[in-house]
């Protein structure tokens, strides 16, 4: 296992590996001074963001929740999603927020079936969410970590 980063530049067949859910790998970083170099980082595997992603699809959230409230969906998925931050999100972050995308993306698909008017646009119900993520911020557990829809106006 060769661990490429700045300082070891060689090309090896294998330079990452896959440990607790973790990909480690040489990724972009900051030093102290600001300055970007390459390092080698962990996190979150391709493996696990397939589960993750998978588990968002088993809620059905437009398909079989559409009869709940917005609050409720909330309540229901909080849970789940600060775990992931809390585990994944511990390092590189930004690689998380990708898999959390389609959180977001069940989350329009739920104001689409839920909101008649909605139903053939699914760039206002973005908008739509986006303007109640910005009026309650910490509603859902990404919306208070960053990952939130377009805002609209």
């Amino acid at each position: 296992m060769y661990c490429k980063d700045d300082d070891r530049r060689g090309t090896y067949e294998q330079t990452s590996f896959d440990f607790l859910g973790y990909t480690f790998r040489p990724r972009r970083a900051k030093n102290r001074h600001g300055k970007l170099f390459v390092s080698f980082l962990p996190g979150v595997s391709p493996k696990a963001a397939k589960s993750i992603r998978a588990t968002i699809r088993s809620w059905r959230l437009g398909a079989t929740r559409n009869n709940q409230r917005l609050e409720d969906l909330a309540k229901f998925v909080n849970p789940f999603v600060r775990g992931w931050v809390n585990y994944y999100g511990r390092f590189y972050q930004s690689a998380l927020t990708p898999v959390l995308r389609a959180l977001e993306r069940s989350l329009v698909y739920w104001v689409r079936r839920k909101f008649k008017r909605l139903r053939d646009h699914q760039r206002r119900a973005a908008h739509w969410l986006g303007q109640v993520a910005r009026r309650e911020p910490n509603l859902f557990v990404l919306w208070s970590h960053g990952i939130r829809p377009a805002t609209g106006q």
